[in-house]
């Protein structure tokens, strides 16, 4: 073959390669429906990691069971990297531990952990026209009334519900739980005035407590709360209490080698990007990226720790 035919053989070879490269589509999977945090993690972990990874990466919401159908997805797809799932804090501590629990896969066994995206902290949160000004307003109320003082939760066997639970847990107080279907039916009611306090994601409270509508009194971890660094942790008040949820990214079992090396990488870089990282906190979120065997090591702490809330007061999945 003539030089220019070799050249331009090698040209058309990299431009198919590079036409490959375009059309490979990797997924994101949530188990949760569009509008939601984890819905918004998938999309941005989507939007960033793909030019990286050289694919176009799409979300795929597969809802139900909390987020176990999600999971079930990639827990079934092959360990290439060509699907992940967006592993929340509550899909895979929680859940798939609640007594009698009947989900598709144990989300907290069946995936390979990949990264943490992110920190979620909660906060200790109620109407800002009531009553309390205080966590030792609450409390003080819950001592003089027990089983009076309520508190919200997104559900039986939620983030919010065993956070509440703990709280009694660490008080000796007796409070009562009342559950919804979402943080924000619940919000809604503390608005209102029919519940009395909440300890939520602050993804979920922000714009709230930003429009004067929540008052935002303690956060549930140690960490400060970029949005709002004066805001005290619930530990100083109640010893021992600590809560943080988070937001990660988990591959099938069996992930591993270049696949996982890419995928810890990709989402190493997006952490660096300062449009990623605004987008993350505009939204409540603190950007913090862990590798994998770092995650894995958060997972089975959390495990550990929800565990031992579940079996205390025997809540059971529903």
């Amino acid at each position: 073959m003539l030089p220019g035919r070799l050249a331009l053989a090698a040209l058309l070879l990299l431009a198919a390669s590079a036409a490959g490269a375009q059309e490979r589509t990797v997924r994101v999977v949530s188990g949760f429906a569009a509008g939601g945090a984890s819905d918004f993690v998938s999309r941005l972990v989507a939007e960033a990691v793909g030019p990286m990874l050289g694919a176009r990466a799409v979300v795929e919401n597969r809802t139900g069971a909390n987020g176990a159908i999600g999971a079930a997805e990639v827990a079934r797809s092959a360990p290439d990297g060509g699907t992940v799932f967006q592993c929340p804090m509550s899909t895979l501590a929680i859940a798939p531990q609640l007594i009698g629990a009947s989900l598709p896969v144990d989300p907290g066994t069946a995936l390979q952990p990949i990264a943490t995206v992110a920190l979620s902290s909660y906060g200790f949160v109620v109407a800002a026209d009531g009553p309390y000004r205080s966590v030792e307003d609450v409390l003080e109320a819950a001592r003089q009334r027990p089983g009076q003082v309520t508190f919200a939760s997104a559900g039986v066997g939620s983030a919010q519900h065993l956070s509440g639970e703990l709280l009694q847990q660490k008080t000796g107080l007796r409070m009562t739980h009342v559950p919804y279907r979402g943080a924000t039916p619940a919000i809604v009611d503390i608005l209102g005035g029919r519940t009395d306090f909440m300890i939520t994601n602050l993804g979920d409270a922000t714009r709230h407590i930003q429009g004067g509508k929540l008052r935002l009194l303690a956060i549930a971890d140690d960490s400060r709360s970029p949005l709002f660094p004066e805001t005290p942790p619930l530990s100083r008040i109640v010893p021992g209490f600590d809560v943080t949820g988070w937001f990660g990214i988990c591959g099938p079992k069996g992930l591993s080698g270049e696949p996982l090396r890419r995928w810890e990488e990709a989402l190493r870089a997006a952490l660096r990007d300062e449009a990623v990282v605004r987008r993350l906190a505009d939204n409540g979120l603190t950007p913090h990226f862990e590798d994998s065997a770092t995650l894995a090591r958060r997972l089975e702490n959390d495990r550990r720790t929800w565990l031992e809330v579940i079996r205390a007061v025997n809540v059971r999945a529903e």
